[in-house]
């Protein structure tokens, strides 16, 4: 692979990584999936047993996306599901349109799907539609593969990549304690794997004349925590967790209201299950067999 730099984790990527052409965008290894079916169940370990647990596919409804807020937000980074409709003298004349025409990429129609950006936003419509929260609020654990339009040559940055994470739906108190639970119970999981991490305020990637603005107000509430890890360098670490306090951002958009009749408030915890695994090879090498016994016990590797 081509890459800007050659860091200690870059040098090492093909045995990790298989290229597939584009940027961000990779086949992975049997070595490489080992450690997410070990990060995959260490997480679940540590999962609240009153938690529902779904798993999403990575294409979610377009106006549920366009509900939730996430096209205004970041609609630089949104990826839609696009085909080729009409009767077959249609179809075939757009896939045998000559490139300087256009090819057949110019005869595509948008679909009711769009690329799910993160794991979560298929929860809120489904709470939607069961009613009011019930009075000791909801737990979630979710997952599914996320796509974000950002090709890059940096190993950490996947425009495709694999999203885990845990989600509350209740009171304020609910939502807060929620997410000051899970910023201790992910230091204490990166702690367990060997991870010299270190949590701190973070902001979304906001699009647009605005996004300096958001991403201000948004560190100044403490809304985002991101726990860091150095995988490609120390002084620009990666985010491999989050931990974020949505107010009732997403209750406002989807009516979600308490049995008391209150407007709800949401919380996550992210896991970046590719960054971790990263994060991991990055720190202890290749070779599984030289990790230390309580990572590999931690993962049952």
């Amino acid at each position: 692979m081509n890459y800007v730099s050659r860091n200690p984790i870059e040098t090492t990527i093909d045995k990790l990584f298989c290229q597939t052409g584009v940027n961000g965008v990779y086949g992975r290894t049997a070595v490489f999936e080992q450690i997410i079916e070990g990060l995959s169940a260490l997480i679940s370990r540590h999962r609240q047993r009153d938690a529902e647990v779904l798993r999403f596919p990575p294409v979610i409804n377009r106006k549920h996306i366009e509900r939730g807020g996430y096209l205004h937000s970041f609609p630089n980074l949104l990826g839609a599901v696009s085909c080729l409709e009409g009767d077959e003298s249609e179809i075939r004349a757009a896939v045998d349109r000559p490139s300087e025409e256009g090819g057949w990429t110019s005869a595509l129609a948008a679909t009711d799907l769009v690329l799910t950006p993160a794991a979560c936003y298929h929860v809120y419509p489904l709470v939607a539609k069961r009613g009011a929260v019930a009075r000791d609020g909801l737990l979630f654990d979710v997952m599914c593969d996320c796509f974000r339009h950002e090709p890059s040559l940096e190993v950490d940055r996947l425009q495709s990549f694999r999203m885990r994470e845990y989600v509350c739906i209740g009171t304020p108190q609910h939502a807060a304690d929620f997410r000051d639970r899970w910023m201790k119970k992910g230091q204490e999981i990166a702690e367990a794997l060997g991870l010299n991490s270190h949590i701190a305020p973070a902001s979304d990637p906001f699009f647009g004349r605005a996004a300096k603005l958001l991403a201000n107000s948004q560190i100044e509430q403490a809304l985002k925590f991101e726990l860091l890890v150095a995988v490609r360098s120390s002084e620009r670490p990666t985010a491999c967790m989050s931990f974020n306090c949505h107010r009732d951002h997403f209750a406002t958009k989807w009516g979600l209201r308490t049995e008391a009749g209150e407007v709800a408030h949401t919380a996550c915890a992210a896991f970046g299950m590719d960054r971790l695994a990263l994060a991991l090879f990055a720190t202890h090498g290749i070779e599984l067999k030289r990790w230390p016994a309580s990572v590999r016990e931690a993962l049952s590797v």
